[in-house]
């Protein structure tokens, strides 16, 4: 396998979280040996915006807050980000991320899975 190079602009920008959001998806199946999942995306979240309660089966996720603050929501309460915070959520934990302001949001998320794919 060769050195794959992306640009940032050259990944279309798709919705998210049933149109709640969009998200740049850097790295997908077939790119890495062995995975056959979503495994980096720069998500966005215009202003107003929710990713809704969800969880991702066997998969780990990581999330960078790039650009914003907001909250993150667990089953045990609620955390405030800002820029440059970092929140991994374990396989399978139900969370939703919010941005209550009048300004997109920007993030990278990494994820992993936790069980052989």
């Amino acid at each position: 396998m060769k050195i794959q190079k992306k640009s940032f602009n050259s990944v279309l920008l798709e919705g998210a979280h049933d149109g709640a959001g969009g998200r740049r998806l850097y790295v997908d199946q077939g790119e890495i040996n062995n995975i056959d999942w979503q495994a980096m995306t720069y998500g966005y979240l215009p202003p107003k915006g929710v990713f809704d309660w969800h969880h991702h089966d066997d998969i780990e996720e990581t999330m960078l807050v790039i650009k914003g603050t907001g909250v993150v929501s667990d089953e045990d309460g609620n955390y405030e980000y800002s820029e440059g915070d970092l929140f991994i959520f374990p396989a399978n934990t139900k969370h939703k991320i919010e941005n209550p302001s009048d300004q997109q949001h920007e993030y990278v998320f990494v994820r992993v899975a936790t069980r052989e794919l």
